[in-house]
């Protein structure tokens, strides 16, 4: 029976050819570049002591400063110059649990919506004064977050195994 009931076009327990296997896998390579990419970004904001500073050459105080009056939203830069170390600290454990949820595909959606917000405000504040806009590096970021966030983590993912086990138990 085509239509309902399973991944594809196909129902629960109908073979599936090469293209619907393929379209399981196709957002596969986005999810491990991601995850990798923003555990790395996190954990590398976190081994940075420098980064965490509120003042000094390399700390988010500063690149904070540094782009106040270029962002498009001055006022979320004021709001993280309030504390500048607790937005590094926010950013940086930020970034390390949308990667890890990214990379496990633990509440996937989720985590690429964290990923996404962290790429809008960054692009709405860093980057924002890049021109022309594609050489700013958060707004491909922040598009490359939505088709996880419509799509999920469909293989290889812990999301994938609760839904498989919860089929299982019905």
């Amino acid at each position: 029976m085509r239509g309902y009931g399973g991944s594809g076009s196909y129902g629960r327990g109908e073979p599936r050819g090469p293209r619907e296997r393929a379209r399981e896998y196709a957002l596969l390579p986005l999810r491990i570049f991601l995850g990798v990419t923003f555990v790395y970004a996190g954990l590398d904001k976190l081994t940075d002591s420098a980064f965490l500073s509120a003042t000094g050459t390399g700390s988010v105080g500063e690149m904070m400063r540094g782009v106040r009056d270029s962002s498009a939203i001055p006022a979320l830069v004021d709001l993280a110059l309030r504390s500048p170390e607790g937005f590094g600290y926010a950013i940086a454990l930020g970034e390390l649990l949308v990667g890890l949820g990214t990379l496990v595909g633990l509440w996937a959606r989720l985590a690429a919506l964290g990923g996404a917000l962290i790429s809008l405000s960054l692009w709405l504040t860093v980057s924002w004064q890049a021109t022309p806009y594609y050489y700013g590096n958060d707004l491909p970021y922040l598009m490359a977050w939505l088709p996880l966030v419509l799509a999920g983590a469909a293989v290889f993912s812990a999301d994938a195994f609760l839904a498989a086990r919860r089929r299982r138990i019905r």
